[in-house]
C-alpha cells in the first residue's frame, strides 16, 4: 500500500491503467459525502489533484507548488494595483517567471545546441536546479540530464492566462490560494489539456453541485469513447504499424509509408481527443462543465476552420494572449500575414523544442496566411466543392503531419523518396491483408470521424436516453473490448510530451 503512494516513474496514474480507476473511485466516494460543501469539495479536490500531480512528476510536485504560490501573490497585486505601470510590472513579472521555467526545462537543450553549432562551443547541459539543491541539502539527485516536467506547457498558459484577464479585468481574483490551486491543478485536465480559463470555470467552483441523471449518461459515453479512441485505435496502429514505419522508413515500401502518415493523423487524433473526452467526462461527473477541445477537424473546409476544430483551447489561446496582442487583423493585410505566421511558429515551438515542430508550426502559419490571401480574390460560397474542399484541407494537415511525427527531418526527406521513387503499388493488397486489422481500425475510425454530426448526435443521445441496464451491458462489453486491445500495450498519452 505504501509503495503504491510513492511515485514511480514505469507506473504514473494514466486514464488507461486500472490503478487509476481505483484512485477515481475512491475520489469519487469521497466527493459523494462532501460535494454539497463548496469549500470542501474544492480542496479535496485541490488535494487529490495534487496528488495525482506527484505520482504523474514526482519531485516536479514541489515546482507546481511554488508556481501556485507565486502567481497567486501576483494576481492579487495585480487586482490591488492602481496605477497601469504597476499592473504591467506585475504581469511582466508573472510571465518571465512562468515562462523561464518553460524555458529552462523544454527549450535549455534546443538553445544551447544552437548555441554550439552556431559559434562552435561545446557547452554541455546539466540540470542545474537539481544540482543546487544537491548542493544545499547534501541530496543525490541525479542531475546528469534536464527532464521535462509533465503536463509544465498545460499549465503554465492556463496561468498566463489568468494573470493577463486580471489585468484586463476580464475576471476577478480568485478568494483563497486553495481555490487557486484547485482552479490550476484540477487533475482530469491538469496534464495534457483542455487549457481551461478562469472566467468559464472559477465561477463553477462557487456554485452548487448540479448533474442531471442525462448529463452523468453523457460523461459515460464520453469516458467510454475517449478509452475505445485512445486504446482499441490509437494504440493498437500505433504499436503495430505507425510506429514501426515512422522509425525506419527505409525499410518500408512507399504505399506503407503513405499509409502510415494517413495512420499518424487518425491516431493522433484520437490519441488526443480521447483524452480530453475522457477528461470532460470526469469533470462532468463532479459537476463542472469543460468546453470541448476537438469537433471533428478532419471536415474542415479549409485551414482556418481546421484551427477552429483542432485543440480548440490552445488556437484560441494563441489567439487572445499572441495574435491579437501582435495586431492581428488591424494592421493592415501584409502585417495580418505576418503576425498568422508569426503565431503558429511560436505555436510550433510549444508542442517541442526542435526544428520538426517550428517547421510544422510554420507550415500551418504559411497555410493561414495563404487562405487569409486567398479568400481576398476568390471568397469560398461554392458548396458543390465543399468535398474537394474537406479533401484539400485534410491532405494538407495529413502530409504535415509528417514533420510532427517522424524522428527528424531526414526522416521525412526518405519517406518522401519512398513515396515517389519506392511506391510498390501492386503488393498494396498484400500489405492490407498482411496488416488487415489496423487498416479496418483506420478506416473504421475515419468514416465515424466523417460521418453527418446529426448522426453523431443522434447514437449519443440513444445512449444517453437507454434504460440503466442496457448501459451496463454496454458499458462492459466496451471495457472487455478495451481490455483485449491493451494486450498490444499501453502508450502514453502523445500530449504528455509536451
Amino acid at each position: 500500500m505504501i509503495d503504491w503512494l510513492l511515485y514511480n516513474p514505469q507506473k504514473p496514474l494514466l486514464f488507461t491503467r486500472p490503478a487509476f480507476w481505483i484512485y477515481f473511485m475512491l475520489v469519487f466516494a469521497v466527493f459523494s459525502l462532501i460535494y454539497k460543501n463548496t469549500f470542501w469539495r474544492n480542496t479535496w479536490l485541490f488535494v487529490v489533484s495534487m496528488f495525482f500531480y506527484y505520482k504523474s512528476s514526482g519531485l516536479f510536485f514541489s515546482l507546481i507548488i511554488a508556481s501556485l504560490i507565486v502567481n497567486f501573490l501576483i494576481g492579487n497585486r495585480i487586482f490591488k494595483s492602481q496605477k497601469p505601470w504597476q499592473k504591467k510590472s506585475w504581469v511582466a513579472v508573472s510571465v518571465v517567471y512562468n515562462l523561464g521555467w518553460l524555458v529552462y526545462f523544454k527549450y535549455t537543450y534546443f538553445f544551447s545546441g544552437l548555441m554550439n553549432q552556431w559559434l562552435g562551443t561545446h557547452f554541455e547541459v546539466h540540470d542545474w536546479l537539481l544540482s543546487g539543491i544537491n548542493s544545499m541539502w547534501g541530496s543525490h539527485f541525479d542531475a546528469a540530464m534536464i527532464i521535462l516536467p509533465v503536463g509544465i506547457s498545460f499549465y503554465t498558459f492556463q496561468i498566463i492566462s489568468y494573470i493577463i484577464d486580471l489585468y484586463r479585468r476580464e475576471v476577478e481574483p480568485i478568494k483563497n490560494i486553495l481555490d487557486f490551486g484547485f482552479y490550476i491543478t484540477f487533475f482530469p485536465q491538469l496534464v495534457a489539456g483542455p487549457i481551461v480559463r478562469a472566467s468559464s470555470f472559477v465561477p463553477q467552483m462557487y456554485q452548487a453541485f448540479r448533474l442531471h441523471k442525462d448529463e452523468a449518461a453523457q460523461g459515460l459515453f464520453l469516458i467510454l469513447n475517449g478509452l475505445v479512441k485512445k486504446i482499441v485505435i490509437a494504440d493498437y496502429i500505433s504499436i503495430n504499424f505507425v510506429d514501426r514505419v515512422f522509425d525506419n522508413p527505409m525499410s518500408y515500401s512507399g504505399f506503407e509509408n503513405l499509409m502510415a502518415v494517413y495512420g499518424y493523423s487518425i491516431q493522433i487524433y484520437c490519441d488526443f481527443s480521447g483524452y480530453t473526452d475522457i477528461a470532460i467526462g470526469l469533470a462532468l461527473w463532479m459537476g463542472f462543465r469543460l468546453h470541448i477541445n476537438f469537433n471533428s477537424p478532419y471536415i474542415a473546409t479549409n485551414i482556418t476552420e481546421f484551427w477552429h476544430r483542432w485543440h480548440i483551447s490552445l488556437s484560441t489561446w494563441l489567439k487572445d494572449y499572441l495574435y491579437i496582442p501582435l495586431g492581428g487583423n488591424r494592421k493592415g493585410k501584409i502585417r495580418t500575414y505576418i503576425n498568422l505566421f508569426l503565431t503558429m511558429l511560436i505555436g510550433g515551438l510549444w508542442h517541442g523544442a526542435n526544428l520538426r515542430f517550428i517547421i510544422w508550426g510554420g507550415l500551418h502559419g504559411l497555410y493561414l496566411a495563404a487562405h487569409k490571401l486567398w479568400l481576398t480574390f476568390i471568397p469560398e460560397q461554392n458548396s458543390k466543392l465543399r468535398v474537394l474542399r474537406i479533401f484539400i484541407t485534410f491532405n494538407l494537415v495529413t502530409i504535415t503531419w509528417m514533420a510532427f511525427r517522424a524522428r527528424s527531418m531526414e526522416s521525412v526527406r526518405q519517406m518522401f523518396s519512398q513515396i515517389f521513387n519506392n511506391f510498390k503499388g501492386a503488393f498494396a493488397w498484400e500489405i492490407i491483408t498482411a496488416y488487415r486489422l489496423v487498416f479496418i481500425l483506420i478506416l473504421t475510425a475515419f468514416l465515424i470521424h466523417w460521418l453527418p454530426v446529426k448522426w453523431k448526435d443522434w447514437y449519443r443521445g440513444k445512449f444517453v436516453l437507454m434504460p440503466l441496464y442496457l448501459k451496463i451491458v454496454l458499458t462492459l462489453i466496451t471495457v472487455f473490448v478495451v481490455t483485449q486491445f491493451t494486450t498490444a500495450g499501453l502508450q502514453p498519452f502523445i500530449y504528455f510530451q509536451f
